[in-house]
């Protein structure tokens, strides 16, 4: 059975996303070679990829048949950087959308590149929301102070950021149970 994944804002080709994440990479060429064998070892040719927003910086032409080396069938969930005019760019995605609801083994999962603190579904914790957007900024841990201070038996404010650069998803798309199993 095919698999669904999750990560956002890998930024590939993004030389100053490794200084402002404080990335582990020498260069772009390292991050996306890199980044290319861990997302390759954990994602089948016919597992599914939700990409929660800023996939790649500048795509150019010559960037397809890099990104085309990327496992799996790709869903894009646009973020702030992604310029979907690119024909290329655009063949790259089996759908390209603003916001998506699925569900994932049984659980509603909200997806979008930006947290969202009141999702559908955050009072009863039947929903589970993923997004991207803040890394790991000052903007990032005033989300987590939010979800922290708000969570209760009443609220449980079952939202993650998936950021690649976040230490458990480790620069690698991961399911929604391995997510669950290293936030929950």
């Amino acid at each position: 059975m095919d698999k669904i994944f999750y990560i956002a804002d890998t930024h590939f080709n993004h030389a100053n996303i490794i200084r402002l994440d404080n990335r582990p990479y020498k260069d772009v060429l390292d991050m996306g070679a890199k980044m290319l064998e861990n997302w390759n070892n954990a994602v089948g040719k016919d597992d599914i990829v939700y990409i929660l927003g800023d996939f790649m910086w500048k795509f150019r032409d010559e960037d397809y048949d890099f990104a085309k080396q990327l496992n799996g069938r790709k869903i894009l969930v646009k973020g702030n950087h992604d310029k979907c005019h690119n024909r290329n760019f655009k063949r790259l995605f089996g759908d390209i959308v603003k916001y998506e609801k699925i569900v994932d083994n049984g659980t509603n999962v909200v997806l979008s590149h930006y947290p969202m603190l009141a999702y559908d579904g955050s009072y009863n914790g039947r929903n589970v929301h993923l997004f991207g957007h803040v890394h790991t900024t000052d903007e990032g841990k005033m989300v987590q102070k939010f979800i922290t201070d708000n969570k209760s038996n009443e609220m449980p404010m079952r939202m993650y950021n998936v950021g690649c650069m976040m230490p458990w998803m480790d620069y690698t798309p991961r399911t929604l149970d391995e997510i669950l199993a290293n936030c929950e």
